[in-house]
Formats: C-alpha cells, sequence, structure tokens
C-alpha cells in the first residue's frame, strides 16, 4: 500500500475480531433475554440460598470453566461475599473437606456432564448442601441434581470450529458477575467496603478518602476576612499550598485566594488592601468522608490545583493536587 494511504476496509484479521465480538455479544443479549424471563425466577432462588448461606461460597469447575470459576470466586470475595475456589479434580483428594454444612456450592459446567464433579454432587446431595449449577444442559445430570439450575441459552462458540470455549465462557463469567453485583447491591456494600479489601495499588488509592490524606491543623493556609494582603501573602508563602482560605467570624470558609486572584488584583496598593477584597467566594470544597478520586475529579473538572475540605461549612483540611498524584489517585 502506497505511504500515506489508508485503508477503505477492513482486513481480514479485524473482521474475524469484530465477528467474535457480535458472536459473543448476541450470546449476552439471549443470556440478558433469558434473565427477564423463565431463568430469572432460578436466579433469584439462587441469590436467596447464597445470601441464606452461613458459611462461603464454594466455586468449582474444570477446564475453562474452572478459570472462569476463579474469577467468579475473586470477584464475589472482593465485593463482600466470602468466596473460594475448588479445583474439582482435586476434590476427589482430600479437598472435600473443606466444604463444610454451612457452605453453598457453585459447580460450572457447559454440558453439565462434567466427569470431574461427580465428587462434589454426590458430597453435596449426601450432606444436604445447596447446589447451584451454572449450565447449559437443562437436562444434564448436573442440572438435575442441583437445588437450583441456571441453565444458559445455547449459543454457537465464536471460535470458527465452533469448538472452543468462548461464548460460553463469557455468559458463564456474566452470570457470576450478576451475582456478585446483585448480592453486592443488596449488601448496601459501599465504596468505603470495597477500599477495605483493596488497599493495594491506583485502586486502593483512588478508593482511600479524603479525610485520610488531607493536610490539617497547622498546614492550613487560612486568615480572616480583615485580614491585610501584606499578612496573607506571608501566610499563603509560608504554607505554600498556593491558596489562601479565608474564614468569617463564624469560623466558616467564606472565600479562597489563589495565585490567579493576585494576578487578576495586581495594582500598587495590593499590599494596603483586606483578604475580603481579593477573595473568589463560594469556592469549590469536599467532604472528609468522600474518596480521593472524587476530589480528584472536582479539581480537574474546577481547573484548580488545591481544594479546601470542609465540615458544618468550616475548614477542617486541605488536599493539593499533588497529594492526590503521590499516592498514585487516577
Amino acid at each position: 500500500m502506497p505511504q500515506g494511504q489508508k485503508p477503505t476496509t477492513p482486513s481480514a484479521i479485524i473482521k474475524t475480531a469484530c465477528r467474535t465480538v457480535e458472536i459473543e455479544a448476541f450470546g449476552l443479549a439471549q443470556l440478558a433475554k433469558a434473565l427477564a424471563d423463565g431463568l430469572g425466577r432460578d436466579f433469584e432462588k439462587a441469590i436467596a440460598l447464597i445470601e441464606q448461606a452461613q458459611g462461603r461460597v464454594i466455586i468449582s469447575g474444570m477446564g475453562k470453566s474452572g478459570h472462569i470459576g476463579r474469577k467468579i470466586a475473586s470477584t464475589l470475595a472482593s465485593t463482600g461475599t466470602p468466596a473460594m475456589f475448588l479445583h474439582a479434580g482435586e476434590a476427589s483428594h482430600g479437598d472435600l473437606g473443606m466444604i463444610t454444612e454451612d457452605d453453598v456450592i457453585v459447580a460450572l459446567s457447559w454440558s453439565g456432564e462434567t466427569a470431574e464433579l461427580t465428587g462434589i454432587v454426590t458430597y453435596a446431595t449426601r450432606f444436604g448442601i445447596p447446589l447451584i449449577s451454572i449450565t447449559s444442559g437443562v437436562d444434564s445430570t448436573l442440572a438435575k441434581a442441583s437445588t437450583v439450575a441456571l441453565c444458559l441459552p445455547k449459543c454457537d462458540e465464536a471460535c470458527p470450529n465452533g469448538l472452543a470455549p468462548t461464548t460460553s465462557t463469557t455468559m458463564q463469567l456474566t452470570m457470576g458477575d450478576a451475582l456478585a453485583t446483585t448480592l453486592l447491591d443488596r449488601r448496601g456494600f459501599t465504596p468505603s467496603d470495597f477500599q477495605t479489601f483493596h488497599p493495594g495499588g491506583k485502586l486502593g488509592a483512588s478508593l482511600k478518602i479524603v479525610g485520610d490524606i488531607m493536610h490539617t491543623n497547622e498546614d492550613l493556609p487560612l486568615a480572616g476576612e480583615k485580614t491585610k494582603m501584606s499578612e496573607a501573602l506571608v501566610i499563603m508563602t509560608d504554607k505554600a499550598m498556593g491558596c489562601l482560605g479565608v474564614v468569617n467570624d463564624a469560623g466558616e470558609l467564606a472565600g479562597v485566594i489563589t495565585d490567579g486572584d493576585l494576578r487578576r488584583h495586581m495594582s500598587e496598593d495590593l499590599l494596603g488592601k483586606t483578604v475580603e477584597d481579593i477573595m473568589t467566594r463560594d469556592p469549590k470544597t469536599i467532604s472528609p468522608d468522600e474518596l480521593a478520586s472524587s476530589a480528584l475529579k472536582l479539581i480537574n473538572a474546577s481547573a484548580i490545583t488545591s481544594l479546601f475540605v470542609v465540615e458544618d461549612k468550616k475548614p477542617v483540611g486541605i488536599l493539593h493536587l499533588h497529594d492526590l498524584y503521590r499516592i498514585g489517585v487516577v
């Protein structure tokens, strides 16, 4: 192709990629349709079983279903539902002892005839442990043995040969996500709860609350409304936050002075004026209970570098953009 000329039609590679996405998207559309119909009743029963369980959710599967099961167990655990993955092949070699009568089992098998799940199914039946299956085999051995069978609609695999688990595993994963998010919603799981299970990395930083990272007490650049600008500039320079908070007689934040305000009011008599002559009233503020990610969003949207933290209109802290970047908030 000549240099600078752009392709006018998708390549064979892109066509295959788009075909894959379209086939899997169709599978998810069929799953949503099923949930809105009869599958929804079984889904509600599955949620009730998990909510009633005093123990954990034990997820099990083999092959690709097993990999999906590991992810579902991780998602449940990170959103407040105690869960663990039990390898179906290892279960019959002693790991069945990990399951207690207080648990509920979720078994994944697209066909519903995975031989390695036999030990788990038998164990669940013997000890009366609730068994939820995620399968497309409506009349399969697994579905018939289940307390609740979440039977997914059968759809074409995205694999050109119709063999490699693709659409099927996407649907299994989505069903697991649906279980996790529904349980999360019913439990009233908050961002603060989420942060408890995600303290590390950029996600953990974004989930910190403002009160944990704000500057307080002596670090606050504050002055009364009648303070002369000659004194205010000294405070601004000393605190090095790039701004000054102006408080009224009630101790409430009445306004702020930023470097931009100084430039706009630059004159020979600037130092003789009071801060209330220069300040910007009704500044942007945030509560100490807000997420750090919310603070960054507000700072970026307002084109400012510092943000006062207030309670009952009174300044209790201040955040600088660099504080958020330093701990990795994105």
